[in-house]
């Protein structure tokens, strides 16, 4: 288990940020982690110059429709990167174990299937206090984590990709 703040990284200075389009996709299941995931996501690419309009943000009800909405996005090449946000927490099913897998590969398969930078931000903990924790909380923001990726495998495309 961590026992740091994961979430701390030095300011990327991107220069052309502001002409960036962000898609991010978040589950509304379990939205009290979900959508700090998001916030702390839009705020690190605010911050790093992308504009607020640039970022859209667009809901599915849960873990396992990411990977299809991530794909339509990817698909659209409008975006260049798109984040899926989410968080499942495991109960007392294998349910848990088929969710992840689904989304994990759904996830890969928009990385290796489109020229789209398709960024996993999906917490998959054993408690809803290691979700907290890892959501604003003590570990610091997975979404802080998340779109700093994003900038940075925009960057690799745009010098490696296209």
């Amino acid at each position: 288990m961590a026992t740091v703040n994961l979430s701390d990284y030095k300011p990327l200075h991107i220069q052309n940020a502001d002409s960036f389009r962000i898609g991010i996709v978040v589950s509304e299941w379990n939205d009290f982690v979900t959508h700090n995931l998001r916030d702390g996501a839009v705020e690190v690419l605010t911050t790093e110059g992308v504009k607020r309009e640039n970022i859209l943000v667009f809901s599915v009800p849960g873990a396992f429709e990411l990977s299809y909405a991530s794909m339509q996005l990817c698909k659209e090449k409008q975006f260049d990167a798109v984040i899926a946000v989410g968080c499942v927490i495991r109960g007392e099913t294998s349910h848990f174990d088929y969710v992840c897998q689904a989304v994990t590969h759904g996830i890969k398969d928009c990385n290796i299937l489109t020229d789209t930078p398709t960024i996993f931000c999906v917490l998959t903990d054993d408690t809803k206090e290691q979700s907290i924790a890892r959501s604003g909380g003590t570990l610091g923001n997975k979404g802080v984590e998340a779109a700093v990726t994003a900038l940075q495998m925009i960057g690799f495309r745009n010098k490696y990709g296209k």
